[in-house]
Protein backbone atom coordinates (compact mmCIF):
# COMPACT_ATOMS: atom_id res chain seq x y z
CA UNK A 1 0.00 0.00 0.00
CA UNK A 2 1.07 3.33 -0.79
CA UNK A 3 -0.33 6.35 0.65
CA UNK A 4 1.27 9.21 -1.47
CA UNK A 5 -2.72 10.93 -2.34
CA UNK A 6 -0.75 11.75 -0.23
CA UNK A 7 0.00 10.87 -2.66
CA UNK A 8 -2.30 10.97 -6.09
CA UNK A 9 -2.27 7.81 -8.06
CA UNK A 10 -0.93 4.65 -6.99
CA UNK A 11 -1.68 5.17 -3.76
CA UNK A 12 -3.55 2.20 -1.94
CA UNK A 13 -6.29 2.87 0.42
CA UNK A 14 -7.36 0.36 2.70
CA UNK A 15 -10.97 0.74 3.29
CA UNK A 16 -13.10 -1.12 6.30
CA UNK A 17 -16.32 -1.92 6.21
CA UNK A 18 -17.97 -3.19 9.10
CA UNK A 19 -21.74 -4.61 8.82
CA UNK A 20 -23.85 -4.85 12.51
CA UNK A 21 -25.42 -2.95 15.55
CA UNK A 22 -23.78 -0.84 17.79
CA UNK A 23 -22.74 -1.42 21.59
CA UNK A 24 -21.66 0.88 24.44
CA UNK A 25 -18.00 2.48 24.16
CA UNK A 26 -18.07 3.19 20.34
CA UNK A 27 -20.79 5.38 19.14
CA UNK A 28 -23.12 4.03 16.36
CA UNK A 29 -27.08 4.32 15.54
CA UNK A 30 -27.74 0.59 16.01
CA UNK A 31 -27.68 -1.67 19.41
CA UNK A 32 -30.00 -5.16 18.15
CA UNK A 33 -26.74 -6.82 18.50
CA UNK A 34 -24.74 -5.75 21.32
CA UNK A 35 -22.80 -4.27 18.64
CA UNK A 36 -21.25 -7.55 17.12
CA UNK A 37 -21.36 -9.92 14.27
CA UNK A 38 -20.19 -10.57 11.12
CA UNK A 39 -18.53 -7.66 8.88
CA UNK A 40 -17.22 -6.80 5.69
CA UNK A 41 -13.74 -5.16 4.72
CA UNK A 42 -13.20 -3.39 1.71
CA UNK A 43 -9.84 -2.61 0.37
CA UNK A 44 -8.92 -0.55 -2.60
CA UNK A 45 -5.98 -2.84 -4.37
CA UNK A 46 -4.51 -4.30 -2.20
CA UNK A 47 -1.44 -5.17 -4.48
CA UNK A 48 0.92 -7.22 -2.21
CA UNK A 49 -2.36 -9.83 -1.53
CA UNK A 50 -0.74 -9.45 2.20
CA UNK A 51 -4.11 -8.85 4.10
CA UNK A 52 -6.24 -11.85 2.79
CA UNK A 53 -4.46 -14.48 5.18
CA UNK A 54 -4.93 -11.64 7.56
CA UNK A 55 -8.57 -11.94 8.08
CA UNK A 56 -8.02 -15.85 7.39
CA UNK A 57 -6.55 -15.28 10.98
CA UNK A 58 -9.44 -13.16 12.12
CA UNK A 59 -12.01 -15.22 11.14
CA UNK A 60 -10.77 -18.76 12.13
CA UNK A 61 -10.55 -17.27 15.57
CA UNK A 62 -13.93 -15.59 15.40
CA UNK A 63 -16.28 -17.06 13.47
CA UNK A 64 -19.49 -15.41 14.35
CA UNK A 65 -17.76 -12.60 13.53
CA UNK A 66 -16.36 -13.00 9.96
CA UNK A 67 -14.86 -10.16 7.74
CA UNK A 68 -15.79 -10.46 4.38
CA UNK A 69 -13.14 -8.86 2.44
CA UNK A 70 -14.52 -6.16 -0.15
CA UNK A 71 -11.97 -4.49 -3.28
CA UNK A 72 -12.76 -0.97 -4.12
CA UNK A 73 -11.11 0.58 -6.89
CA UNK A 74 -7.29 1.24 -7.10
CA UNK A 75 -7.52 5.40 -7.51
CA UNK A 76 -7.60 6.83 -3.93
CA UNK A 77 -9.88 9.63 -5.82
CA UNK A 78 -12.60 6.95 -6.81
CA UNK A 79 -12.31 5.30 -2.97
CA UNK A 80 -13.13 8.61 -1.30
CA UNK A 81 -15.84 9.32 -3.74
CA UNK A 82 -17.36 5.78 -3.00
CA UNK A 83 -16.82 6.25 0.52
CA UNK A 84 -18.91 9.46 0.39
CA UNK A 85 -21.45 8.47 -1.63
CA UNK A 86 -22.26 5.37 0.55
CA UNK A 87 -22.14 7.80 3.53
CA UNK A 88 -24.29 10.60 2.55
CA UNK A 89 -26.64 7.94 1.41
CA UNK A 90 -27.85 6.98 5.05
CA UNK A 91 -27.48 2.98 3.83
CA UNK A 92 -24.80 2.57 6.05
CA UNK A 93 -22.84 -0.52 4.14
CA UNK A 94 -19.80 1.15 4.98
CA UNK A 95 -19.06 0.67 8.96
CA UNK A 96 -15.39 1.01 9.32
CA UNK A 97 -12.94 3.19 7.03
CA UNK A 98 -9.24 2.69 6.60
CA UNK A 99 -9.21 6.49 5.43
CA UNK A 100 -6.39 8.32 4.14
CA UNK A 101 -4.85 10.46 6.61
CA UNK A 102 -6.12 14.11 4.99
CA UNK A 103 -9.78 12.70 5.06
CA UNK A 104 -9.90 12.95 8.92
CA UNK A 105 -10.31 16.15 9.40
CA UNK A 106 -12.81 16.50 6.02
CA UNK A 107 -14.90 13.17 7.35
CA UNK A 108 -15.22 13.75 11.21
CA UNK A 109 -15.93 17.74 10.62
CA UNK A 110 -19.06 16.12 8.07
CA UNK A 111 -20.46 13.85 10.62
CA UNK A 112 -19.46 10.45 9.15
CA UNK A 113 -17.17 9.14 11.42
CA UNK A 114 -17.50 8.92 14.96
CA UNK A 115 -15.52 9.99 18.26
CA UNK A 116 -13.18 7.10 19.54
CA UNK A 117 -12.32 5.93 22.94
CA UNK A 118 -8.60 6.88 23.51
CA UNK A 119 -7.85 4.06 26.41
CA UNK A 120 -9.62 1.98 24.36
CA UNK A 121 -6.59 1.62 22.00
CA UNK A 122 -2.92 1.67 22.33
CA UNK A 123 -1.70 4.75 21.14
CA UNK A 124 1.32 4.80 23.97
CA UNK A 125 3.01 2.42 21.04
CA UNK A 126 2.84 4.27 17.95
CA UNK A 127 5.22 6.73 16.43
CA UNK A 128 3.92 9.94 18.54
CA UNK A 129 3.17 12.05 15.06
CA UNK A 130 0.98 9.80 13.89
CA UNK A 131 -2.09 9.98 16.44
CA UNK A 132 -2.23 13.50 15.38
CA UNK A 133 -3.12 12.71 11.77
CA UNK A 134 -6.22 10.81 13.44
CA UNK A 135 -7.27 13.89 15.56
CA UNK A 136 -9.84 16.71 14.68
CA UNK A 137 -10.57 19.71 17.04
CA UNK A 138 -8.82 17.43 20.34
CA UNK A 139 -10.42 14.64 19.68
CA UNK A 140 -9.79 11.00 18.14
CA UNK A 141 -11.76 9.88 15.50
CA UNK A 142 -9.55 7.02 13.97
CA UNK A 143 -6.68 4.96 15.05
CA UNK A 144 -3.51 4.82 13.13
CA UNK A 145 -2.80 1.86 10.61
CA UNK A 146 -0.16 2.57 8.15
CA UNK A 147 1.99 5.49 8.26
CA UNK A 148 4.52 7.39 5.80
CA UNK A 149 7.11 9.94 5.33
CA UNK A 150 9.26 11.43 2.97
CA UNK A 151 12.49 10.39 2.24
CA UNK A 152 15.57 11.90 -0.24
CA UNK A 153 16.76 8.89 -2.47
CA UNK A 154 20.70 9.54 -3.57
CA UNK A 155 23.23 7.70 -5.48
CA UNK A 156 25.24 6.81 -3.15
CA UNK A 157 27.82 5.54 -5.75
CA UNK A 158 28.01 9.28 -7.52
CA UNK A 159 28.46 10.77 -4.12
CA UNK A 160 31.15 8.55 -2.99
CA UNK A 161 32.67 9.32 -6.42
CA UNK A 162 32.87 12.80 -5.94
CA UNK A 163 33.51 12.42 -1.87
CA UNK A 164 30.44 14.13 -0.88
CA UNK A 165 27.96 12.78 1.78
CA UNK A 166 24.20 13.03 1.75
CA UNK A 167 22.83 16.37 1.61
CA UNK A 168 21.69 17.84 5.22
CA UNK A 169 20.37 20.56 3.89
CA UNK A 170 19.10 22.73 0.58
CA UNK A 171 22.28 24.82 -0.14
CA UNK A 172 24.11 21.04 0.04
CA UNK A 173 21.25 19.80 -2.36
CA UNK A 174 21.64 22.36 -4.79
CA UNK A 175 25.33 22.22 -5.06
CA UNK A 176 25.51 18.56 -5.72
CA UNK A 177 22.83 18.59 -8.00
CA UNK A 178 24.09 21.50 -9.96
CA UNK A 179 27.68 20.15 -9.57
CA UNK A 180 27.71 16.45 -9.25
CA UNK A 181 24.77 15.51 -11.60
CA UNK A 182 25.93 17.05 -14.76
CA UNK A 183 29.38 15.07 -13.95
CA UNK A 184 27.60 12.11 -14.90
CA UNK A 185 24.71 13.23 -16.87
CA UNK A 186 21.91 13.01 -14.59
CA UNK A 187 19.33 14.88 -13.32
CA UNK A 188 19.93 16.73 -10.52
CA UNK A 189 16.97 16.33 -8.00
CA UNK A 190 12.59 15.58 -8.79
CA UNK A 191 10.04 14.66 -7.04
CA UNK A 192 6.08 14.62 -7.78
CA UNK A 193 5.37 18.19 -9.53
CA UNK A 194 2.72 17.22 -11.79
CA UNK A 195 -0.77 18.86 -10.56
CA UNK A 196 -2.11 16.28 -8.33
CA UNK A 197 -1.87 15.64 -4.48
CA UNK A 198 1.44 14.99 -4.88
CA UNK A 199 2.54 18.35 -5.70
CA UNK A 200 0.37 19.45 -3.08
CA UNK A 201 2.34 17.35 -0.50
CA UNK A 202 5.65 18.42 -2.55
CA UNK A 203 4.96 21.94 -1.82
CA UNK A 204 3.78 21.64 1.87
CA UNK A 205 7.19 19.80 2.78
CA UNK A 206 8.92 22.68 0.83
CA UNK A 207 6.84 25.24 3.47
CA UNK A 208 7.46 23.27 6.62
CA UNK A 209 11.22 22.92 5.92
CA UNK A 210 11.61 26.09 5.32
CA UNK A 211 9.40 26.99 9.25
CA UNK A 212 6.07 28.32 7.71
CA UNK A 213 2.57 27.10 7.38
CA UNK A 214 -0.01 26.60 5.02
CA UNK A 215 -3.02 26.81 7.51
CA UNK A 216 -2.95 27.34 11.19
CA UNK A 217 -4.05 24.42 13.88
CA UNK A 218 -6.91 22.59 12.94
CA UNK A 219 -8.03 24.75 9.58
CA UNK A 220 -8.25 28.09 11.31
CA UNK A 221 -5.99 30.88 9.98
CA UNK A 222 -4.30 31.09 6.76
CA UNK A 223 -0.83 30.97 7.32
CA UNK A 224 0.93 30.60 4.06
CA UNK A 225 1.79 34.23 2.93
CA UNK A 226 4.85 34.41 5.10
CA UNK A 227 8.36 34.55 4.07
CA UNK A 228 9.29 30.95 5.07
CA UNK A 229 6.56 29.49 2.41
CA UNK A 230 8.19 31.91 -0.32
CA UNK A 231 11.23 30.79 0.92
CA UNK A 232 9.88 27.24 0.34
CA UNK A 233 8.45 27.76 -3.04
CA UNK A 234 11.52 29.83 -4.32
CA UNK A 235 13.81 26.55 -3.67
CA UNK A 236 11.58 24.52 -5.85
CA UNK A 237 10.88 26.90 -8.61
CA UNK A 238 14.61 28.34 -8.84
CA UNK A 239 15.59 24.63 -9.33
CA UNK A 240 13.35 24.29 -12.50
CA UNK A 241 15.03 27.67 -13.49
CA UNK A 242 18.69 26.88 -13.44
CA UNK A 243 18.00 23.68 -14.48
CA UNK A 244 19.06 21.42 -11.94
CA UNK A 245 15.39 20.46 -11.76
CA UNK A 246 14.54 18.42 -14.80
CA UNK A 247 11.95 20.05 -16.31
CA UNK A 248 10.37 16.61 -16.71
CA UNK A 249 9.86 16.29 -13.43
CA UNK A 250 6.94 18.94 -13.93
CA UNK A 251 5.04 15.64 -15.25
CA UNK A 252 5.90 13.04 -12.45
CA UNK A 253 3.82 11.28 -10.10
CA UNK A 254 5.19 9.03 -7.99
CA UNK A 255 5.60 6.21 -10.34
CA UNK A 256 7.05 8.23 -13.27
CA UNK A 257 9.72 9.80 -10.93
CA UNK A 258 10.81 6.45 -9.23
CA UNK A 259 10.78 4.68 -12.80
CA UNK A 260 13.25 8.05 -13.34
CA UNK A 261 15.61 7.17 -10.02
CA UNK A 262 15.46 3.28 -11.43
CA UNK A 263 16.45 4.06 -14.84
CA UNK A 264 19.52 5.70 -13.36
CA UNK A 265 18.56 9.14 -14.78
CA UNK A 266 18.55 11.26 -11.33
CA UNK A 267 21.14 11.93 -8.73
CA UNK A 268 17.95 12.82 -6.10
CA UNK A 269 14.73 11.82 -5.67
CA UNK A 270 12.09 12.74 -3.20
CA UNK A 271 9.60 9.92 -2.36
CA UNK A 272 7.89 7.55 0.07
CA UNK A 273 9.56 4.15 0.69
CA UNK A 274 7.90 2.34 -1.10
CA UNK A 275 10.45 2.96 -3.95
CA UNK A 276 13.22 1.14 -2.07
CA UNK A 277 11.77 -2.05 -3.25
CA UNK A 278 12.16 -1.07 -6.87
CA UNK A 279 15.32 0.77 -6.58
CA UNK A 280 16.73 -2.67 -5.71
CA UNK A 281 15.10 -5.08 -7.46
CA UNK A 282 15.99 -6.98 -10.47
CA UNK A 283 16.60 -4.68 -13.50
CA UNK A 284 17.38 -1.66 -12.13
CA UNK A 285 20.12 0.39 -12.95
CA UNK A 286 20.25 1.72 -9.56
CA UNK A 287 20.35 -1.51 -7.69
CA UNK A 288 23.57 -1.94 -4.61
CA UNK A 289 24.02 1.91 -5.75
CA UNK A 290 21.76 3.66 -3.94
CA UNK A 291 20.58 5.05 -0.66
CA UNK A 292 17.94 6.98 1.58
CA UNK A 293 17.94 9.97 4.25
CA UNK A 294 15.12 12.28 5.79
CA UNK A 295 14.29 15.07 3.85
CA UNK A 296 17.19 18.36 3.96
CA UNK A 297 15.20 21.81 5.02
CA UNK A 298 16.17 24.94 4.19
CA UNK A 299 18.88 25.18 7.21
CA UNK A 300 18.88 21.82 8.39
CA UNK A 301 17.07 18.47 8.63
CA UNK A 302 13.74 19.61 6.82
CA UNK A 303 9.99 18.27 7.95
CA UNK A 304 8.02 15.64 5.86
CA UNK A 305 4.66 15.42 4.95
CA UNK A 306 2.71 12.37 6.81
CA UNK A 307 1.53 9.71 4.78
CA UNK A 308 -0.32 6.68 5.92
CA UNK A 309 -3.87 6.06 6.68
CA UNK A 310 -6.01 5.50 9.91
CA UNK A 311 -8.93 3.64 10.85
CA UNK A 312 -12.06 4.79 11.15
CA UNK A 313 -15.54 4.05 12.58
CA UNK A 314 -18.69 5.18 10.57
CA UNK A 315 -21.43 7.27 12.70
CA UNK A 316 -23.91 5.02 11.20
CA UNK A 317 -22.18 1.59 12.32
CA UNK A 318 -23.68 -1.00 13.69
CA UNK A 319 -21.63 -3.81 14.50
CA UNK A 320 -19.38 -1.20 16.06
CA UNK A 321 -18.01 -3.23 18.79
CA UNK A 322 -16.62 -6.02 16.43
CA UNK A 323 -15.15 -2.54 14.22
CA UNK A 324 -13.55 -1.71 17.55
CA UNK A 325 -12.09 -5.21 17.69
CA UNK A 326 -11.13 -5.38 14.48
CA UNK A 327 -9.12 -2.01 14.65
CA UNK A 328 -7.37 -3.31 18.07
CA UNK A 329 -6.06 -6.53 16.01
CA UNK A 330 -4.90 -4.28 12.59
CA UNK A 331 -2.94 -2.65 15.11
CA UNK A 332 -1.53 -5.37 17.03
CA UNK A 333 2.33 -5.78 17.29
CA UNK A 334 2.10 -9.15 15.16
CA UNK A 335 -0.25 -7.85 12.33
CA UNK A 336 1.70 -4.40 12.26
CA UNK A 337 4.96 -6.75 11.64
CA UNK A 338 2.98 -8.70 9.07
CA UNK A 339 2.12 -5.12 7.44
CA UNK A 340 5.58 -4.36 7.11
CA UNK A 341 6.97 -8.11 6.25
CA UNK A 342 4.40 -9.05 3.99
CA UNK A 343 2.62 -5.58 2.56
CA UNK A 344 5.74 -3.31 2.47
CA UNK A 345 3.76 -0.98 4.46
CA UNK A 346 5.30 1.18 7.08
CA UNK A 347 3.97 0.51 10.69
CA UNK A 348 2.46 2.74 13.41
CA UNK A 349 4.42 0.84 16.15
CA UNK A 350 7.14 2.44 16.93
CA UNK A 351 9.63 -0.75 17.95
CA UNK A 352 9.41 -2.37 14.93
CA UNK A 353 11.67 0.43 13.89
CA UNK A 354 14.26 -0.56 15.92
CA UNK A 355 14.21 -4.46 15.27
CA UNK A 356 17.45 -5.80 14.31
CA UNK A 357 15.96 -8.21 12.20
CA UNK A 358 13.53 -6.04 10.45
CA UNK A 359 16.26 -3.18 10.29
CA UNK A 360 18.61 -6.10 8.13
CA UNK A 361 15.76 -6.60 5.77
CA UNK A 362 14.36 -3.42 5.63
CA UNK A 363 17.65 -0.78 6.06
CA UNK A 364 15.96 2.39 5.05
CA UNK A 365 13.56 2.12 8.87
CA UNK A 366 16.32 4.05 10.43
CA UNK A 367 15.67 7.31 8.12
CA UNK A 368 11.79 6.34 7.93
CA UNK A 369 11.90 6.43 11.87
CA UNK A 370 13.65 9.85 11.93
CA UNK A 371 11.37 11.31 8.93
CA UNK A 372 8.55 10.16 10.46
CA UNK A 373 9.10 11.03 14.13
CA UNK A 374 9.97 15.10 12.44
CA UNK A 375 6.98 15.11 10.23
CA UNK A 376 3.27 16.94 10.02
CA UNK A 377 0.28 16.25 8.98
CA UNK A 378 -1.34 17.54 6.13
CA UNK A 379 -2.72 21.06 6.55
CA UNK A 380 -6.32 19.99 8.58
CA UNK A 381 -9.46 21.60 7.21
CA UNK A 382 -13.08 20.20 6.81
CA UNK A 383 -12.21 21.18 3.01
CA UNK A 384 -9.22 19.86 2.73
CA UNK A 385 -10.21 18.98 -1.13
CA UNK A 386 -10.48 22.37 -2.23
CA UNK A 387 -7.60 23.76 -0.31
CA UNK A 388 -5.25 20.59 -2.02
CA UNK A 389 -6.35 21.79 -5.79
CA UNK A 390 -5.91 25.24 -4.96
CA UNK A 391 -2.02 24.81 -3.87
CA UNK A 392 -1.97 22.27 -6.88
CA UNK A 393 -3.21 25.00 -9.57
CA UNK A 394 -1.48 27.90 -7.69
CA UNK A 395 2.00 25.91 -7.06
CA UNK A 396 2.41 24.22 -10.36
CA UNK A 397 2.55 27.97 -11.75
CA UNK A 398 4.87 28.73 -9.74
CA UNK A 399 7.29 25.49 -10.84
CA UNK A 400 6.51 26.16 -14.31
CA UNK A 401 7.62 29.86 -14.30
CA UNK A 402 4.10 30.95 -14.98
CA UNK A 403 4.55 33.54 -11.89
CA UNK A 404 6.85 34.41 -9.72
CA UNK A 405 6.94 32.87 -6.64
CA UNK A 406 5.86 35.61 -4.35
CA UNK A 407 2.86 36.35 -6.49
CA UNK A 408 2.06 32.74 -6.16
CA UNK A 409 2.65 32.66 -2.54
CA UNK A 410 0.19 35.92 -2.38
CA UNK A 411 -2.88 34.46 -4.22
CA UNK A 412 -2.63 30.72 -3.17
CA UNK A 413 -3.38 33.37 0.57
CA UNK A 414 -6.17 35.06 -1.71
CA UNK A 415 -7.56 31.80 -2.25
CA UNK A 416 -7.42 30.08 0.78
CA UNK A 417 -8.65 32.83 2.49
CA UNK A 418 -12.10 32.60 0.11
CA UNK A 419 -12.26 28.88 0.88
CA UNK A 420 -12.08 29.79 4.50
CA UNK A 421 -14.77 32.20 4.31
CA UNK A 422 -17.56 29.14 2.33
CA UNK A 423 -17.09 27.50 5.76
CA UNK A 424 -20.48 26.62 6.63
Amino acid sequence: MRWTSAAGRGLLVVILLLVGSVASGVPGDGRRDGGRGPVTLATAGDLTGYLRPVLDDWNRARPAERVTLVELPDSADETRAQMITDLRSGDGRFDLLNIDVAWTSEFAAAGWIAPLERDRFALDAFLPPVVDTATYEGRLYAVPYVTNAGMLFYRSDLLAAAGERPPRTWAELERQARTVAPEHGVGGYAGQFLPYEGLTVNVTEAVYSAGGAVLGEEGGRVAVDSAAARAGVAFLARGVREGWVPREALTYTEEESRRAFQAGRLLFLRNWPYAWAGASGSGSKVAGRFGAVPLPGRDGPGTSVLGGSNLAVSSRARHAETAADLITYLTSDAVQRRVLVEGALPPVRAALYGDEALVRRFPYLPALREGVLAARPRPKSPRYEQVSLAVQAVMHDALAQRQEPGAAVRRLAAELEAIARRRG
